[in-house]
């Protein structure tokens, strides 16, 4: 492995790195959101009445 030009281990770099980098993008951008179930949740208050 050290015999390698560095010209190689820039692109075994630039190999790995893009690698990863496409991994995590595919990964944020595959995420699905489900809108729906979001917006029939409806905030429940309880109104409690002090007696003082």
């Amino acid at each position: 492995m050290p015999q390698m030009m560095p010209m190689e281990w820039t692109l075994l770099y630039i190999t790995f790195l893009m690698t990863f980098l496409m991994f995590n993008i595919m990964n944020y951008f595959t995420q699905v959101t489900n809108q729906q179930s979001t917006m029939k949740k409806s905030i429940h208050t309880n109104k409690i009445n002090w007696k003082w």
